[in-house]
């Protein structure tokens, strides 16, 4: 362990190595281990938490939930101490319904074949995989927002601000991100069609807006590392940035073009863990996990 640490230091000391990873994540707190093995832009999965072997439960959340995960799941372990290994992904949902048709999910070199017991997504993709489900619950609300560097050195002001030609953009993509599809009936709201186009399909053809493939991660550090200038994403991404002091501010969209979803928990028909996962949806709608949610930005 001390040759890691000694590694990680003189890493630290090269040129560049510690500015292009300062903000680098995990956000959360990593459980603690025998060998703590998380090497900056290397060695790092954030979005797969706790007990991978042999869970009792088994969570899927939708991505942008993954600043919740710490205290929700402690929580959840405080309430119901039978439970002691919980295994989550904070994955796109898009990916994760994949993950639940095909059975199983490769990062890097790891296969992870777990089957869920439940799944957090917004309502509209919850509705799409009724059959899938045999108990749904709201939970939580969120809206859109748009996220900049501190101070806003843009200046800028709403949504049609995003057309213009040569403002580095981070879009979630709409195949996979269903806040993709929300944020453009944003900018058909704000600004009809021509600005959806303009935006998705001209800046994405000459480079301007790049398309994410894990946009709650990748947007914030695209801010922060001065990749791009500015990013639609949920409020509660900006809400927690600043929760973490890092040098990102919000910028607010009018509530007549903008967009809300509704994240509900489904239940799956095929759990392993049945009494796990209805115990865990009830939780869900405690007073207790929803003033964790409330903390971090989200409504009710």
């Amino acid at each position: 362990m001390k040759y890691l640490i000694l590694i990680l230091s003189l890493m630290s000391a090269l040129p560049g190595f510690a500015q292009d990873h300062r903000f680098d994540p995990p956000w959360n707190t990593p459980p603690q281990s025998s060998v703590m093995f998380t090497i900056p832009g290397i060695d790092n999965v954030p979005d797969l938490y706790g007990d991978i072997n042999d869970p009792q439960l088994v969570v899927f959340f939708a991505g942008n939930q993954f600043m919740v995960i710490d205290e929700l799941l402690n929580a959840f372990k405080s309430d119901y101490p039978q439970y002691e290994r919980v295994f989550a992904e904070t994955l796109p949902p898009g990916k994760l319904a994949e993950q639940i048709d095909g059975g199983s999910l490769t990062i890097g070199n790891m296969r992870i074949t777990l089957k869920p017991d439940v799944y957090t997504a917004g309502k509209g993709r919850i509705d799409q995989m009724a059959d899938y489900f045999d108990r749904t619950e709201p939970y939580a609300k969120n809206k859109l927002a748009i996220m900049v560097a501190k101070g806003n050195p843009k200046n800028i002001k709403g949504l049609k601000d995003l057309a213009q030609k040569e403002l580095k953009i981070s879009m979630p993509n709409p195949l996979w991100e269903g806040i993709g599809g929300q944020i453009e009936a944003a900018y058909v709201k704000a600004g009809g069609e021509n600005l959806k186009q303009t935006i998705m399909q001209d800046k994405v053809k000459d480079g301007s807006t790049y398309l994410t493939q894990i946009h709650h991660r990748q947007s914030p550090m695209r801010i922060l590392y001065g990749q791009s200038e500015a990013a639609p994403v949920w409020y509660t991404e900006v809400h927690y940035q600043e929760m973490l002091g890092h040098p990102v501010e919000g910028v607010a969209i009018p509530d007549s073009e903008n967009m809300s979803v509704t994240y509900v928990a489904g239940k799956l028909k095929n759990a392993p863990n049945k009494q796990a996962a209805s115990d865990f949806m009830d939780f869900l709608l405690s007073e207790n996990a929803k003033e964790i949610y409330k903390k971090y930005g989200f409504g009710e």
